[in-house]
């Protein structure tokens, strides 16, 4: 498909189909192959995960993808092994499956929350790198991304969201106080990025904004990270202003939001 332009800025719609038609290919490539990818999406409430795992499942074979948004344990799971849970839905053979929200729930809302303590939370911080090398070990390939946005955005998107009856669905108890503790989740998420950014399981950070450029550009950024047959010859690259690898340098440009 041709793409257009329309004043000055790439069309979406065309842009979105050719990376979905990429996107087509790298799962042919992950059956053909056995391959298991498995990507998380952490961020602030509001940052774009659901729109995001939206757009890249959404021309998938169903049978071979599997989205995991995990409601609150229950009372059972809650005195099992923290990561069991998450355990029986990681990627088999020839799948591809999106985490909305993962085991970093404990680095984020429940340590935010308070709903776990702080002994569970400083296990978790020390064992879950080495969780994700036991999976990296399997054969599972693991892509983190963490979408930051501002904190005048998470106001307006959580407006949107009590305004909008197709969006009813996404409001909880936890979104009424986000804004509330913007502060603290700053500072898990910042722990977060220092203890579990290790070489073989990064972060990558998204500057998600704007959400039709975050979405272009994490498709981007996995088509250009994983190999895959038939591969476009000239597929673009991520914008670095938006999808980047997490460094500490990030926070002195202004690239993570404070």
């Amino acid at each position: 498909m041709a793409k257009s332009k329309k004043n000055g800025d790439e069309d979406y719609g065309d842009a979105l189909y050719d990376l979905q038609v990429e996107l087509v290919k790298l799962q042919r490539d992950v059956i053909a192959n056995n391959r298991k990818l498995l990507i998380v999406m952490e961020g602030r409430d509001g940052a774009g995960k659901d729109g995001t795992i939206k757009r890249i499942t959404e021309h998938m074979s169903p049978r071979e993808t599997r989205i995991v948004a995990l409601s609150k344990p229950s009372d059972r799971e809650q005195t099992q092994w923290y990561f069991q849970r998450y355990v029986s839905h990681l990627p088999a053979a020839d799948e591809i499956v999106l985490f909305n929200r993962s085991w970093y729930n404990r680095a984020g809302v429940e340590h935010v929350m308070g709903f776990c303590t702080d002994k569970d939370y400083e296990r978790f911080m020390a064992t879950v790198t080495t969780f994700e090398d036991m999976l990296i070990g399997s054969g599972i390939e693991l892509l983190k991304f963490y979408l930051d946005i501002n904190k005048d955005e998470q106001a307006e998107r959580l407006e949107d969201r009590r305004n909008d009856p197709l969006k009813q669905w996404k409001i909880s108890p936890i979104d009424q106080v986000a804004q509330e503790k913007w502060d603290d989740y700053s500072k898990a998420r910042d722990a977060m990025f220092a203890r579990t950014h290790t070489p073989h399981s990064p972060w990558t950070l998204v500057c998600a904004d704007k959400k039709k450029d975050a979405r272009l550009n994490i498709i981007r950024d996995i088509l250009n990270r994983l190999a895959y047959d038939g591969k476009k010859a000239i597929l673009t690259t991520p914008d670095t202003n938006i999808v980047m690898p997490f460094n500490p340098d990030l926070y002195k440009l202004g690239k993570i939001a404070p």
